[in-house]
């Protein structure tokens, strides 16, 4: 009988990652074998591996009880190291920006219908934006998430931001999802986003995109200045750092085509 003093969460992870290092170290394995190796009940071996059948992390060899690992957790380590390498690979395009503006710069991703940000450099000057690294914002009110939200077909959008309240951070912030979509269709255009005081009154953002290897849009750039520091005659310039940023970026992931000519 088998004896499980831990709380039943902590023990039911520990179970399937028991499940899970079993099956990498040989190409298939039934259930009598795998309760045998990690001393369970057949009935519990069967009943985690049926879950994580569903879930694409294993899958059945026809109708047999053999069971093998799938590519699924491959993938989503793979996802893993990528954000690993892109956050490296951003933080030197980025130190290259902040030498040359001293200004507040962010690498941010869409996880829902938020951005997180994954990486920051601060401005060197006093006055600067508060934020963190993994803090999130919401998407429609921010360049980076506007960025984002335009590589994804308009009806995507719709659904993702079905249920989300546009919270008027400012007077400047959007009001609804038909205003976004408008200004997404600039976004399209332009590849470079802005945030002109809507997320925060007194601050300006512009982000441009980043590409995987695939020509997704995994993340964007952004730069952050004070309206006291802006000014309208240098915005051209910082949309091409941005872009140039971004391409650097995208081709040592493995894109070639950034659409932004140099």
């Amino acid at each position: 009988m088998e004896k499980d003093t831990q709380p039943d969460v902590v023990s039911s992870v520990l179970k399937v990652f028991g499940i899970v290092d079993a099956l990498s170290e040989q190409k298939e394995i039934g259930v009598t074998d795998l309760a045998q190796r990690l001393m369970m009940s057949k009935s519990t071996i069967y009943r985690f591996l049926q879950t994580m059948k569903g879930l694409g992390i294993v899958s059945q060899e026809g109708e047999t009880d053999k069971y093998r690992l799938t590519l699924k957790l491959f993938e989503l380590s793979a996802r893993a190291l990528e954000y690993v390498d892109l956050i490296d690979l951003a933080n030197k395009e980025m130190e290259v920006i902040s030498k040359q503006t001293g200004e507040t710069l962010h690498l941010g991703a869409l996880d829902g219908n938020e951005i997180v940000y994954l990486h920051k450099i601060d401005s060197t000057y006093n006055l600067r934006m508060y934020s963190r690294v993994g803090r999130r914002n919401p998407s429609y009110s921010t360049a980076i998430g506007k960025v984002l939200l335009s590589a994804l077909p308009e009806t995507e959008v719709e659904t993702l931001l079905k249920n989300v309240e546009f919270v008027p951070h400012t007077t400047h912030t959007l009001k609804n999802i038909d205003e976004l979509k408008q200004e997404l269709v600039g976004v399209r255009q332009k590849y470079y986003a802005e945030d002109n005081e809507e997320q925060e009154l007194g601050l300006r953002c512009v982000a441009a995109p980043i590409y995987d290897r695939f020509g997704h849009t995994i993340a964007a750039i952004s730069i952050s200045i004070p309206v006291v520091r802006f000014e309208q005659e240098n915005f051209t310039q910082l949309v091409e750092l941005l872009h140039q940023a971004g391409r650097n970026v995208s081709k040592q992931l493995g894109y070639q085509h950034y659409p932004v000519a140099e």
